[in-house]
């Protein structure tokens, strides 16, 4: 097919590589070139006849790449990266500091607006997916509670704050939903719930030598805006126990509301997801995205958006006729 959507990954970890995979599942779409930074040659993708390219020559390739990308951090590097590469691509990307989406989206559609290109935030499964399903909830229900549950799953923010605790060798953490809560949620029973009742938290640490395990689980437990609101359990392990069974990124969560219609009749809506694997999942919703972002770009519809912006339809690589025919 030669008319396939040309797509570009800036960026290449845990979730570029997610990227690569999803797109090689794309027919309608080819992965053109991955950008870097480090060096070109060190990088070794899943497919070897896909050029990688320094970040820093970027800009020279806006003619061949219809839709970039964007698998960095949300911490520092998205921030700079998004309203930087809006200027000359389409653009995608998984932001997920939620307090911060309305300043980010602010400098995404200045860019993308005065360049005449579409810059789509926040796509992912929570931020994106979870918040269709919120607000799906809440239109339909106006009348009731919404809930979300993360887990089980790894949680990466969590563990690269246990593995910077002295005397840490090696740690994870997993955020566990806390059972009894969501099946009071499930009942109808619209609970005010408190952090510390919503979810659990469970560490898995292997020591570094000579480190004290109580001292190791008493700076874990009360680090404040990590695990200090939460009940949480440190497990300490081998290296091999930690190799073997906690290098996987399973994750997932509940969507429920829970609300009230008529004449006081329960009503409740649940989604669900349980992930293999966190990054390629979300590459998977990326890569469904980045074909809507291109769809958008060739009618100029241009701007920062987000999942709320964009119809369904626009992301299967069917036609509409097909659509309404095959999942009406």
């Amino acid at each position: 097919m030669s008319n396939r959507i040309r797509v570009a990954i800036a960026g290449y970890g845990n979730l570029g590589r997610g990227v690569e995979s999803a797109l090689a599942q794309s027919p309608d779409m080819r992965l053109v070139g991955v950008f870097s930074r480090r060096d070109p040659a060190s990088v070794t993708l899943l497919d070897s006849s896909v050029p990688v390219h320094a970040m820093s020559s970027i800009e020279q390739y806006q003619d061949e790449v219809d839709v970039m990308i964007l698998c960095g951090g949300s911490k520092t590097d998205l921030p700079e990266q998004g309203p930087y590469l809006a200027q000359f691509f389409n653009t995608v990307d998984s932001f997920d500091t939620h307090a911060k989406v309305p300043e980010y989206y602010a400098a995404l559609d200045q860019s993308a607006r005065d360049a005449g290109r579409v810059a789509l935030l926040s796509v992912g499964w929570d931020p994106g997916l979870f918040s269709l399903n919120r607000l799906f909830g809440e239109a339909i229900l106006p009348e009731g509670e919404t809930y979300t549950f993360w887990g089980k799953g790894l949680s990466q923010g969590h563990s690269d704050a246990v593995r910077r605790v002295p005397g840490v060798q090696s740690g994870v953490q997993y955020t566990l939903p806390s059972e009894e809560a969501i099946a009071r949620v499930r009942s109808g029973e619209q609970p005010e719930l408190t952090t510390r009742e919503k979810h659990k938290r469970e560490c898995y640490v292997v020591l570094a030598e000579g480190a004290d395990a109580d001292v190791v689980r008493d700076s874990i437990v009360t680090m404040p805006d990590y695990f200090a609101d939460f009940d949480t359990t440190v497990n300490f392990i081998d290296q091999d126990t930690f190799a073997k069974e906690h290098s996987s990124m399973p994750h997932g969560g509940f969507v429920i509301r829970s609300g009230k219609t008529g004449e006081q009749n329960t009503q409740t809506v649940e989604y669900s997801l349980a992930l293999g694997s966190n990054p390629e999942f979300t590459a998977s919703v990326l890569v469904a995205y980045a074909r809507a972002v291109h769809r958008l770009a060739r009618v100029s519809d241009i701007g920062a958006k987000t999942v709320f912006d964009i119809a369904p339809g626009l992301l299967s690589p069917k036609s509409p006729a097909q659509l309404r025919k095959e999942l009406l």
